[in-house]
Order: C-alpha cells, then structure tokens, then sequence
C-alpha cells in the first residue's frame, strides 16, 4: 500500500499505475485529474486516488509540447493593429503612383501636340483667314453690299487681332508663364524642341521606371522629398523632349545615389492621415485627367490614340486641301467684274 507522503521512485510510480509486464500508455492526451477522487478520514490512498495520482505523474512526467496549454499562442501571434493599416497605405500608394504616372503621360502628349500643332499648322490657319479675309473684300468691292462690306471687315480685323502675350514677350511666355525653350535659356539648359507627340518606346519606358523609383510619395522626410520633386522635374523634361539618352543617366544617377530609406512601422493616427492625404490627391488628379481630356487638344488625341503624330499629319493635308479651295475660289471673284464695271471690265455710265 502507497502512502500520501512517500517518496517513490520512477520505476516504483510505473509499478503502481501499471501491472508488472506490461508497458505503460501513453499519456498525451490525457487531462489533469481532480482532487475529488482524494479519500478523506484516515490519511489512506484509495484505489482512485492512486490511480489519479498516477495520471497527475504521468501528466508531469510528458513533454511540454504535449502538455494542455496553459497560454494562447495565437493571441501572441496576432498582427499589430498598424499592419492592416500599413497594407492599406502601400497598396493605395502605389495605385496613386500609377494613376499620376497615366496622367502625367497624357498631359505631355497633350503640350507635345499642342505645341506641334502651333509649330506645324499656325501658317496654315493663318493662311485660312488671310483669304477668307480677301474673299470677303473681294466680295464686298464687286457687289457693294453693305451687310458684305461689314462681313469684310469682320473677316479682316479676325486677321490682324490685338497682340497676344507670346507676341508682346517675342515668344519667350504666354498666358501660362514662360515657353519651355525659354526656361531653359535661362536655366543654361539645351533648348530641344520636341520631335514627336509620343516619345520613343524607350523613353516611355524609361520614364515609367524613374517615377515608379523617384516618385516623391515614396519620400520619408521633407528633404527627401525636395530631392525626390528636383529629379522628377528632370526626368519630365527629359522626356517631354522624348531624350533617352539622357534619361538613360538620369536612371544612372538615380541608381548611385542614396537608397531610400525603408518604411518603418508607424502610428494607426499617421496611417490614418496618410490614407486620407493619398485619397484627397486621387480626387486632384482626376479634376485634371478630366481637364485634359474635355480640352480642345484632348479631344483631338481621343480621335487617333494610337498615332497621335498621324494625325497631325492629316490635318495638315486637310488644310493645304483648304488653303487651295480659298485661293480658286479668290481667283476666280477676282476675276469676275465690280459692280460698277461692264461685262469687258470697263466702267459703266
């Protein structure tokens, strides 16, 4: 007989909960035994309590893993509250990324083409309403009208309006401050008109890289983010002119340069506000996404939005055929004669 206090050996504890010959069962998935099988009286083991307390021994006897768990494992595990958050403002900071990048692509196809459009097709218009303007004239002298010598006049002074800014400045600004070729005048820059609306594939590619890797959202601290803002600025005139050559260094430069810092962990209020700064930015530039494409120019790039420089070229043909239209029709009101003239040209009584 077993007594409460005595002391036992591991061998003796495996003879009393077990018959001799016979192996012991494991015990893992077993559950600690209750006090409740204890005798009580005399200080005697009864015959469950010795087999309770054969349990309670295995029970100490197992390794730890296979012990009931005290703690919660998973609740140790369980993600920061900032990591959802965190997730959040990253993939929201890339979709901004791209949106600007789409946008940004398309407001400089839309300066590129109106620019050429200026350079390329002003003489035509040009052109236009100076024989529109004779037309008119032409018309009012032979019938005498006054409703067309008024219509002369309007035809005339549309020809030669007030002066315009770009005329005031020699071409060096306008409404929207100074021409790019000016600026960089005054910047000791390369003045390089561009060649094309779009730019080369490469340089297409070459800018999407650079302001997916400078992007000054991606900045951590105001000084980064001024060095972020002055390298863009570069890469966008770098590719407005379609230059890949010299985005190619750009994207040299910027690989030597300082990595960015990696983003750390921040507060759920910061987190907070960041989601909101990034969502007030996407209502921004959707205003001007819409700007560009309800403009004049943007709707014109609507019409060939696979070969913009295309179209330009079938305007210009569409206006030569125009400007040649105006001139036999000049021709041939100059031909015929005044009112005041006979059918031979000479003058009447």
């Amino acid at each position: 007989m077993a007594y409460a206090g005595r002391v036992t050996t591991p061998e003796a504890e495996q003879s009393q909960s077990a018959p001799v010959g016979e192996p012991v069962p494991e015990q893992t998935g077993a559950e600690v035994p209750s006090a409740a099988g204890a005798a009580a009286g005399d200080g005697s083991v009864s015959e469950g309590t010795e087999g309770g307390a054969a349990d309670s021994r295995e029970a100490d006897a197992r390794p730890d893993d296979a012990r009931p768990e005290d703690s919660h494992p998973a609740d140790a595990a369980a993600p920061r509250p900032e990591e959802r958050l965190e997730r959040a403002v990253r993939a929201a900071e890339q979709a901004l990324i791209e949106y600007e990048i789409a946008v940004d692509t398309f407001r400089i196809e839309v300066e590129n083409f109106s620019r050429l459009h200026h350079q390329k097709l002003g003489p035509m218009y040009t052109r236009l309403d100076e024989l529109d303007a004779r037309i008119a004239e032409a018309l009012a002298a032979r019938t005498g009208n006054p409703e067309d010598i008024r219509k002369a006049d309007e035809a005339r002074a549309r020809v030669m309006p007030m002066p315009a800014v770009e005329e005031l400045f020699h071409g060096w600004m306008d409404g929207d401050g100074l021409f790019p070729e000016a600026a960089a005048m005054l910047t000791d820059q390369p003045v390089r008109p561009p060649q094309r609306v779009r730019p080369s594939e490469e340089a297409r590619k070459l800018y999407r890289e650079l302001a997916r890797k400078a992007h000054p959202d991606l900045a951590q601290d105001e000084d980064e983010r001024k060095r972020r803002e002055e390298f863009i600025t570069r890469v966008n005139a770098a590719y407005s002119r379609g230059d890949a050559p010299l985005l190619r260094e750009l994207a040299e430069e910027w690989a030597a340069g300082p990595a960015p810092a990696e983003r750390g962990p921040s507060p759920s209020e910061e987190l907070y506000a960041r989601l909101e700064w990034l969502a007030n930015r996407k209502e921004l530039l959707t205003l001007v996404a819409r700007e560009l494409e309800e403009g004049a120019i943007g709707s014109m790039l609507r019409i060939a939005p696979d070969d913009p420089d295309r179209l330009l070229d079938e305007i210009a043909d569409q206006l030569l055929a125009q400007v040649a239209e105006r001139e036999a029709e000049l021709a041939n009101l100059l031909a015929q004669p005044h009112a005041s003239e006979g059918p031979s040209g000479s003058v009447g009584p």
